[in-house]
Protein backbone atom coordinates (compact mmCIF):
# COMPACT_ATOMS: atom_id res chain seq x y z
CA UNK A 1 0.00 0.00 0.00
CA UNK A 2 1.36 3.39 -0.91
CA UNK A 3 2.02 6.06 1.61
CA UNK A 4 -0.54 8.36 0.00
CA UNK A 5 -2.80 5.47 0.09
CA UNK A 6 -2.44 5.53 3.89
CA UNK A 7 -3.63 9.35 3.88
CA UNK A 8 -6.30 9.22 2.56
CA UNK A 9 -7.41 6.01 4.62
CA UNK A 10 -6.76 8.23 8.04
CA UNK A 11 -8.69 11.61 6.18
CA UNK A 12 -11.24 8.70 6.29
CA UNK A 13 -11.69 7.60 9.78
CA UNK A 14 -12.54 10.37 12.12
CA UNK A 15 -11.80 8.30 15.76
CA UNK A 16 -8.63 7.94 16.82
CA UNK A 17 -9.87 4.22 18.15
CA UNK A 18 -10.61 3.16 14.25
CA UNK A 19 -7.12 5.21 13.52
CA UNK A 20 -5.60 2.78 15.63
CA UNK A 21 -7.34 -0.58 14.48
CA UNK A 22 -6.51 0.67 11.09
CA UNK A 23 -2.64 0.90 11.84
CA UNK A 24 -2.90 -2.80 13.74
CA UNK A 25 -4.41 -4.14 10.09
CA UNK A 26 -1.44 -2.26 8.27
CA UNK A 27 0.50 -4.14 10.58
CA UNK A 28 -1.03 -8.03 9.97
CA UNK A 29 -0.61 -6.87 6.19
CA UNK A 30 3.00 -6.71 6.00
CA UNK A 31 5.05 -9.66 4.51
CA UNK A 32 6.68 -11.62 6.86
CA UNK A 33 10.05 -11.43 8.04
CA UNK A 34 12.15 -14.61 8.29
CA UNK A 35 12.91 -16.02 11.08
CA UNK A 36 17.35 -16.05 10.15
CA UNK A 37 16.26 -11.73 10.26
CA UNK A 38 15.19 -11.78 13.74
CA UNK A 39 19.06 -10.75 14.21
CA UNK A 40 20.68 -8.39 15.88
CA UNK A 41 22.10 -7.00 12.94
CA UNK A 42 18.41 -5.76 11.72
CA UNK A 43 17.49 -5.41 15.31
CA UNK A 44 16.73 -1.10 15.41
CA UNK A 45 17.68 -0.19 19.09
CA UNK A 46 15.93 2.25 21.06
CA UNK A 47 12.34 1.23 20.44
CA UNK A 48 10.59 -0.81 23.68
CA UNK A 49 8.94 -2.92 21.17
CA UNK A 50 11.56 -5.49 19.54
CA UNK A 51 11.76 -4.04 15.74
CA UNK A 52 13.63 -5.62 13.07
CA UNK A 53 14.45 -4.00 9.26
CA UNK A 54 15.74 -6.03 6.82
CA UNK A 55 18.01 -3.54 3.86
CA UNK A 56 18.04 -4.79 0.65
CA UNK A 57 19.99 -2.22 -1.85
CA UNK A 58 19.74 -2.48 -5.77
CA UNK A 59 21.12 -0.92 -8.50
CA UNK A 60 18.98 1.53 -10.52
CA UNK A 61 19.39 1.60 -14.59
CA UNK A 62 21.11 5.19 -13.87
CA UNK A 63 23.27 3.76 -11.30
CA UNK A 64 22.08 5.18 -8.11
CA UNK A 65 21.29 2.95 -4.84
CA UNK A 66 17.17 1.51 -4.87
CA UNK A 67 16.14 0.94 -1.00
CA UNK A 68 14.26 -2.62 -0.07
CA UNK A 69 13.17 -2.32 3.49
CA UNK A 70 11.12 -5.44 5.26
CA UNK A 71 10.38 -5.12 9.03
CA UNK A 72 8.47 -6.66 11.64
CA UNK A 73 7.86 -6.46 15.73
CA UNK A 74 6.92 -7.95 18.56
CA UNK A 75 3.93 -5.19 19.19
CA UNK A 76 0.88 -5.06 16.87
CA UNK A 77 0.78 -1.21 17.04
CA UNK A 78 4.37 -0.90 16.69
CA UNK A 79 4.06 -3.34 13.39
CA UNK A 80 1.84 -0.84 11.73
CA UNK A 81 4.09 1.95 12.21
CA UNK A 82 7.22 0.07 10.66
CA UNK A 83 4.03 -0.43 8.06
CA UNK A 84 3.88 3.27 7.46
CA UNK A 85 7.68 3.84 7.61
CA UNK A 86 8.10 1.05 4.94
CA UNK A 87 5.24 2.56 2.72
CA UNK A 88 7.42 6.19 2.85
CA UNK A 89 10.52 4.83 2.21
CA UNK A 90 10.85 1.73 0.96
CA UNK A 91 11.67 1.67 -3.52
CA UNK A 92 12.79 4.78 -3.15
CA UNK A 93 16.58 5.91 -3.91
CA UNK A 94 18.82 6.37 -1.11
CA UNK A 95 18.71 10.25 -2.34
CA UNK A 96 15.32 10.46 -1.71
CA UNK A 97 15.08 8.77 1.62
CA UNK A 98 17.68 10.78 2.78
CA UNK A 99 15.23 13.74 1.64
CA UNK A 100 11.97 12.33 2.88
CA UNK A 101 11.17 14.53 6.00
CA UNK A 102 9.56 11.90 8.08
CA UNK A 103 8.05 14.06 10.89
CA UNK A 104 6.17 16.41 8.49
CA UNK A 105 4.79 12.89 6.92
CA UNK A 106 3.74 11.84 10.70
CA UNK A 107 2.39 15.22 11.73
CA UNK A 108 0.14 14.96 8.23
CA UNK A 109 -1.23 11.80 9.73
CA UNK A 110 -1.30 13.22 13.36
CA UNK A 111 0.46 10.72 14.83
CA UNK A 112 3.14 12.95 15.97
CA UNK A 113 -0.03 13.90 18.57
CA UNK A 114 -1.33 10.38 19.00
CA UNK A 115 2.00 8.20 20.21
CA UNK A 116 3.54 8.09 23.52
CA UNK A 117 6.66 9.33 24.00
CA UNK A 118 7.76 6.01 23.89
CA UNK A 119 6.73 4.73 20.80
CA UNK A 120 7.83 8.78 18.81
CA UNK A 121 11.65 7.94 20.55
CA UNK A 122 11.13 4.06 18.92
CA UNK A 123 9.67 5.78 15.57
CA UNK A 124 12.18 8.33 15.64
CA UNK A 125 15.10 5.18 16.15
CA UNK A 126 13.06 3.70 13.22
CA UNK A 127 13.93 6.50 10.65
CA UNK A 128 17.68 6.74 12.06
CA UNK A 129 18.00 3.74 10.86
CA UNK A 130 16.33 3.46 7.34
CA UNK A 131 18.61 7.31 6.68
CA UNK A 132 21.57 5.37 7.58
CA UNK A 133 21.08 2.69 5.64
CA UNK A 134 20.38 5.17 2.67
CA UNK A 135 23.90 6.95 3.60
CA UNK A 136 25.85 3.85 3.37
CA UNK A 137 24.43 3.08 0.27
CA UNK A 138 25.61 6.26 -1.10
CA UNK A 139 29.15 5.55 0.16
Amino acid sequence: MSYNDIVADFEFLDEWEDRYRYVIELGRSLDPLSENAHNETNKVHGCVSQVWLQTSVEQNPDGSPLLHFKGDSDAHIVSGLVAIMLSLFSGQTASKIIEIDANAALKQLGLDEALTPQRSNGLASMIERIKSDAQNALT
